[in-house]
């Protein structure tokens, strides 16, 4: 944790100034940076457009009148990042929820909001409810979610999308969906506590299926003003819903270790994508990762260390996005945010104020190199009238904050 508090000290006096208030556009104004040169605005949003069955997305997108739909979409557009990755938004084929997302929603203003176009567009499938045909939580019977190669109750739900003001090279995109976690070299695989055997939850027939990826990872390239930077994009599964073994608190660990070996020189020459191409990120390509961890620093239940390999990385520039809500919701919420370690600054998420409470798990982070102009978690106080926005449970979004940073990426 020391490499976290040093970066947290060379970053907190700029991160401060990065509230709603101070970092987001009031109606009819600019948002701050969108007039420099090079400036590129980065975001992730985990906006809870899952639904309980599959179709049942694209049937809510495909009206303008979606209460929920709305109230991300303004979101969106108060923020009106550059490129944003959506978390939890069901995969449907062809594009077809996103055009609908973009068309009814994105591209009509909420509540006074300007319209935000975003031309370029990247789905792939998920690995959530896709049947494994094992038994993969050991209950004794084979199917449903919990034996999905990720959860889900069905194919594609949780999954991602990525939309974008800038061209994507659709060309080069290299997803990781198929990967097998136990081709990650020293994988933190489950272990069978009833059984003397060390990692064994999985049978070596279920190793050859289980996957490390719960959605998947992909590496998708924009170009910006003739340069191209690699978004990094993916949704750990969460370190929880298991038992002793631990198995998805490990799998989240090595969901985000993926990333910390992709962009190391030397670390990632193990990693094959789903065309069967093998090697990491090369040192001179600029990345910015971005994505719901699942992971806090300091707080929660994911493995001890596990977002620090990516927030305490050489390669890696941690932004420290900060609210002027986060805070506020830790003393009114009170629960566990009272005996937690983390600065509520930092928080992204609203959780049960039982257990977990309120923790940081959304992450955009930039290579080094990149030069961080501001950041922000969009998470207003009370007495801000964008809080209607957020809210508390039942949450009028999502129980997520978007989380933004604008950058200068090296060339």
């Amino acid at each position: 944790m020391s490499t976290r508090r040093i970066l947290t000290a060379a970053f907190t006096a700029a991160a401060a100034a990065a509230s709603l208030t101070a970092g987001l556009a009031a109606p009819g104004h600019a948002a701050p940076g969108k007039g420099q040169a090079g400036d590129l605005r980065v975001a992730t949003y985990n906006l809870s457009l899952n639904r309980a069955h599959a179709g049942e997305l694209e049937t809510d997108l495909s009206t303008p009148d979606n209460a929920q739909a709305r109230t991300v979409a303004e979101v969106i557009q108060r923020a009106n990042p550059d490129v944003i990755l959506l978390n939890e938004f069901d995969y449907v084929p062809d594009n077809r929820a996103v055009d609908l997302f973009r068309s009814n929603y994105l591209a009509k203003g909420q509540n006074g909001a300007a319209p935000v176009d975003y031309p370029y567009a990247f789905v792939a499938p998920s690995n959530t409810g896709v049947p494994s045909g094992f038994d993969l939580n050991n209950d004794g019977k084979v199917g449903g979610g919990d034996d999905a190669l990720g959860f889900g109750a069905f194919e594609g739900q949780y999954g991602m999308a990525i939309l974008s003001k800038h061209p994507i090279d659709t060309e080069s995109v290299r997803t990781f969906r198929n990967f097998l976690w136990k081709d990650m070299p020293g994988a933190l695989l489950p272990d069978n506590p009833a059984t003397p055997e060390p990692a064994d939850w999985y049978s070596r027939e279920e190793l050859e299926a289980v996957r490390l990826s719960s959605k998947s990872h992909w590496d998708v390239p924009v170009t910006v003003g003739g340069k191209t930077v690699h978004v990094l994009a993916s949704h750990p599964t969460p370190p929880t819903f298991d038992g002793p073994e631990d198995r998805n608190g490990r799998r989240n660990h090595d969901e985000i270790r993926f990333w910390a070996d992709y962009v190391t020189p030397g670390q990632g020459d193990y990693i094959v994508d789903d065309k069967g191409q093998k090697r990491g990120l090369r040192p001179s390509e600029p990345f910015v990762i971005v994505g719901d961890q699942n992971a806090d620093p300091f707080d929660g239940d994911s493995v001890d260390s596990a977002i620090t390999q990516l927030v305490g990385s050489k390669r890696i520039v941690d932004p420290l996005p900060t609210s002027a809500g986060g805070p506020e919701a830790a003393v009114l919420q009170g629960g566990a945010n009272a005996g937690q370690k983390g600065d509520p600054r930092y928080d992204t998420a609203d959780f049960a104020d039982s257990a977990p409470g309120n923790l940081r798990t959304d992450y955009v982070l930039p290579s080094r190199g990149t030069q961080v102009l501001d950041a922000g978690v969009f998470w207003p106080s009370q007495g801000d009238p964008l809080s209607r926005l957020t809210g508390g449970y039942p949450f009028p979004s999502s129980d997520h904050r978007l989380v933004w940073a604008d950058l200068q990426m090296r060339g």
